[in-house]
């Protein structure tokens, strides 16, 4: 059978300028003794470096300050998100037209900036994957709220909110935290198979990210145990554990979210943490008369005007639908599973009945490769499976 889904601030003091000759003579000892000072201090500075200097004093405390009022923004993907920030200006300042607000997105590295949104008076542009998805809420002259439609997998992070008024700066950083699902993945031929970049791949083609250490750890704390390391997006493998036993890394050891540390990306080879959210379309599985071979299963499906499901779909209609089916089926990778959300004995003979779905999240989620034929189906109405009665 088979699975189917349609689918700080400052102002300028003064400029002091270090002339290239021989120091100008000043009419007082005082002053001329200060001047030569200076002149021995700056001659330790390297032969490049600029002749002016610009010195800062912050008088009465900054003129200007951007404040965000929620530290955590959440939303699910093809949602819509408000990344709250708002800036105060001394009122005493004129108006500015040039006044900038720019938006960047964050590394996990905290090495790096995308651009996501620049505006400044009526100009206004946005960058990258962000096209044509931001825009300022504008609710008031003060708020540089930044709105994101149409949410994406990607566009889950840290995002810095920089308001430029002359010589005057502030920022502030908001997080977008995403509604779904981590799920540890290995392709068909087999365990420790993929390096970082094969890992990312992997995780796209099962309609998913790779999970962030953020997202592993929470679904560490909501039971996850797995005791397989797999790549993170920071390039870190890492792997959870809430049950300490002597296979994963002894059995006297504390629970947690155990790491190896960062690896080659080109070279060290591992599993991969994904992660995914909800997506357009419904999960179903496809009944069908006789067994399927996976190729029949992926026509099964586009006759009924679906696709065979992904990975990160079933997990994702389990974790945030409550999917339960105890019928195995195909899936697009060649990996036969199902879904479990209420746990009982003849669904998982290891399983003592009424465990809950926290306890057995990685036993319930299996992957069978037998005779078994089971698809899965996505596609812009709903999502398919073929499957066999257990």
């Amino acid at each position: 059978m088979a699975l189917c889904c349609r689918a700080p601030g400052a102002s300028a003091l003064q400029d002091v300028k270090r002339p290239s000759g021989a120091i100008k003579m000043n009419t007082l000892l005082f002053l001329t003794l200060v001047s030569l000072g200076f002149a021995d201090n700056l001659g330790h500075m390297s032969s490049d470096q600029e002749h002016y200097r610009t010195i800062y004093i912050s008088e009465n405390g900054p003129r200007l300050s951007v404040v965000t009022e929620q530290a955590k923004v959440v939303s699910r993907r093809g949602g819509n998100a408000t990344l709250p920030c708002k800036f105060q200006r001394d009122p005493s300042l004129p108006a500015n037209p040039k006044l900038r607000i720019k938006w960047t997105k964050l590394t996990s590295d905290y090495l790096k900036e995308i651009d996501v949104f620049v505006a400044m008076g009526y100009h206004k542009r946005s960058y990258g994957s962000f096209h044509s998805r931001v825009h300022l809420q504008g609710a008031s002259e003060n708020d540089a709220s930044l709105v994101i439609t149409e949410v994406t997998l990607e566009d889950y992070g840290k995002y810095k909110c920089e308001v430029i008024d002359g010589l005057e700066d502030d920022t502030g950083v908001v997080s977008l935290d995403l509604q779904g699902v981590v799920f540890p993945y290995f392709p068909r031929m087999g365990r420790y198979n993929l390096n970082f970049h094969d890992a990312e791949k992997a995780c796209r083609d099962q309609d998913a990210a790779v999970a962030s250490f953020d997202q592993l750890y929470d679904a560490w704390r909501g039971g996850l145990d797995w005791c397989n390391a797999g790549w993170l997006s920071d390039g870190s493998v890492q792997y959870p554990i809430t049950q300490p036993r002597e296979p994963c890394g002894g059995k006297n050891t504390v629970p947690g979210v155990r790491s190896y540390g960062q690896r080659d990306k080109d070279k060290s080879h591992y599993d991969v943490f994904c992660f995914t959210s909800n997506y357009r379309g419904r999960f179903y599985y496809l009944i069908h008369p006789t067994k399927l071979a996976y190729s029949e299963a992926v026509q099964a499906c586009q006759k009924d005007g679906a696709q065979i499901a992904k990975v990160g779909q079933m997990y994702a209609a389990w974790k945030l639908l409550g999917y339960d089916r105890c019928d195995a089926g195909w899936l697009a990778d060649g990996s036969v599973r199902y879904p479990i959300s209420r746990p009982r004995r003849r669904c998982s003979p290891t399983e003592a009945a009424g465990a809950t779905t926290r306890d057995v999240l990685s036993s319930y989620l299996r992957v069978l490769f037998g005779s078994i034929m089971h698809s899965y189906v996505s596609g812009p109405n709903r999502v398919t499976s073929s499957h066999e009665h257990n």
